[in-house]
C-alpha cells in the first residue's frame, strides 16, 4: 500500500508538468524518447534518404557485378533501406527496420566477392555499395545495444576493405584507395557512434534528474498536506471533542446529558467531515430513492458512472436527513478509496432499504488492504467512514482481501 501511495503521489505531481500532444512517455523516459525520435528522424530519415539517393544514382552507372547479380542486390539493399527510412520518418518500427538493413548489408558484403568474381572493375572509383557503408553503421546505432554498435562500427569498414581487395585481386594499385576508404568509414562511423552515445547519455541524465525533482516535490507536498491535516484535526479535537467531553463530565440533569450527547454527535460529525467541511445540517427526512440518487451523483462528481442497484421495500420509511447525509458521504468516501487504490476495478454500489433499516454496500475488485496497517492520522476510513456512520447511530463494516474490498454501511431505526 505504501508503494502504491507513493506511486500515486508521483503520478499526480508528474501530471502537473506540461506535455505535448504526442507525449506518451513516463517520468523515466521523457527526454530519452524525444532524443531517439530526433536521431531516427534527422539521421535515420533525412540523412539516410540523401546518402541512399547518392548510392542509388551511383548504382545506375556501370555495374561491377556479374550479369544477373546487379538488380537483385539493388532490390534487396535499397528495399531494406527504403523500409528503414520510412520507419524513421513515421516513428514506428525503427529498431526492427534498422536491424534488418544492417544485417542485409552485411550479407550483401559477404556475397560481394561472389557477385563480382571474374569481372574487371569498370573504374577505380568506389563501387555503389561503399556509399551505404556508414548508413549500415547508423542502422546499427539505431537498432542494437552499445557493444554491438561498437562491433559494427569497427567490423563493417574492415569487412568492406577485405571484400573490396578480393574483388580487385589484391592488386597494389588499389591498396591506397581501399585504405583511404576504410579509414574514412572508420572515422565517420566513430563520429556517428559517439554522437548517438552522447545524446542518449545526456537524455538519461536529464530524465534521472527530473524524476528526482518530481519525487522531492511529491514528498514535500505530501508532508505539507499531512501537516495541515494534523493541524485541522488538532483544532477540531480541541474545540469540539474536548468541549463535548467537558459538557458530558459536568452534566447532572437529563437536559444537560441530552445536550452533551448532541454536542458529542456534532463533534464526531465534524471530525468525520474534516475534508468536506460540512456540518450536521437539518434533519428533514429523505426517501430511499433520493439517497440512491445522491450516491450516484456523488460518484459522477468523482469521475465515474456507478449504477447503484436499489432494493427498496414498499414499506420502507423515510430516512432522517442526518443519517442519509452520513451514509451518502461515507459511501462517497468508500467510492473515492476504490477509485484511488483499486483503479475502480469491479466498482459497484448496492442500496437496500426496508422498514426501519437501510444498508449501503460499496464493493470493488482491487488487491485489498490491511486496515490495521493504515496510519492513525489518516481520516479516509476511520473518520470519514467509520466515525461518520457511528455518529448517527449506524455501523460500518469492512471486509478486504486479495479479491477486493466490501464496505457495508448499516443504520437501524432505534426502537422506541
Amino acid at each position: 500500500m505504501a508503494a502504491d501511495a507513493q506511486t500515486g503521489v508521483l503520478d499526480t505531481a508528474w501530471g502537473q508538468i506540461a506535455h505535448s500532444p504526442q507525449s506518451t512517455a513516463g517520468i523515466g523516459s521523457f527526454t530519452r524518447s524525444r532524443v531517439e525520435r530526433i536521431i531516427s528522424l534527422v539521421a535515420g530519415g533525412f540523412g539516410s534518404l540523401i546518402l541512399g539517393l547518392q548510392s542509388f544514382l551511383s548504382a545506375l552507372g556501370p555495374a561491377p557485378e556479374r550479369p544477373g547479380w546487379h538488380l537483385p542486390l539493388m532490390v534487396v539493399v535499397f528495399g531494406a533501406l527504403g523500409v528503414m527510412v520510412l520507419a524513421c520518418v513515421v516513428g514506428r518500427g525503427v529498431r526492427p527496420a534498422a536491424g534488418v538493413f544492417a544485417i542485409v548489408y552485411v550479407l550483401v558484403l559477404l556475397t560481394w566477392p561472389i557477385a563480382t568474381a571474374g569481372v574487371e572493375p569498370p573504374t577505380s572509383d568506389e563501387p555503389w555499395i561503399w556509399y551505404l557503408l556508414n548508413l549500415a553503421t547508423l542502422a546499427a546505432v539505431l537498432a542494437f545495444p552499445f557493444p554491438l554498435q561498437i562491433a559494427f562500427t569497427i567490423a563493417l569498414p574492415l569487412l568492406f576493405g577485405v571484400v573490396r581487395m578480393i574483388q580487385v585481386g589484391f592488386e597494389p594499385v588499389y591498396w591506397p584507395v581501399v585504405i583511404l576508404d576504410v579509414s574514412f568509414a572508420l572515422i565517420l562511423g566513430g563520429i556517428i557512434l559517439t554522437l548517438g552515445w552522447l545524446f542518449r547519455s545526456v537524455a538519461v541524465n536529464v530524465d534521472k534528474t527530473r524524476a528526482q525533482a518530481v519525487s522531492s516535490y511529491a514528498k514535500a507536498a505530501a508532508a505539507d498536506a499531512a501537516e495541515q491535516e494534523r493541524v485541522a484535526v488538532a483544532a477540531l479535537m480541541h474545540d469540539s471533542v474536548l468541549a463535548a467531553l467537558i459538557a458530558a463530565e459536568r452534566a447532572t440533569t437529563p437536559r444537560e446529558r441530552t445536550l452533551a450527547a448532541t454536542m458529542a454527535r456534532e463533534a464526531l460529525t465534524r471530525l468525520a467531515n474534516t475534508e468536506q467541511d460540512e456540518h450536521e445540517g437539518p434533519d428533514e427526512p429523505w426517501a430511499p430513492a433520493v439517497l440512491s440518487a445522491e450516491i450516484a451523483q456523488a460518484a459522477r462528481e468523482l469521475g465515474v458512472d456507478v449504477d447503484v442497484q436499489t432494493e427498496i421495500d414498499p414499506d420502507a420509511a423515510s430516512i432522517p436527513g442526518r443519517v442519509a447525509r452520513a451514509i451518502t458521504l461515507a459511501a462517497t468516501q468508500a467510492i473515492a478509496n476504490a477509485i484511488q487504490h483499486a483503479g475502480g476495478a469491479g466498482l459497484g454500489v448496492v442500496l437496500r432499504a426496508a422498514s426501519g433499516t437501510v444498508r449501503a454496500e460499496v464493493h470493488d475488485a482491487g488487491e485489498g488492504f490491511d486496515l490495521d496497517a493504515v496510519p492513525d492520522d489518516r481520516l479516509g476510513i476511520r473518520a470519514s467512514i467509520i466515525a461518520r456512520v457511528a455518529a448517527v447511530g449506524g455501523r460500518a463494516e469492512l471486509e478486504s482481501g486479495p479479491h477486493g474490498t466490501v464496505v457495508r454501511l448499516t443504520w437501524r431505526e432505534p426502537s422506541s
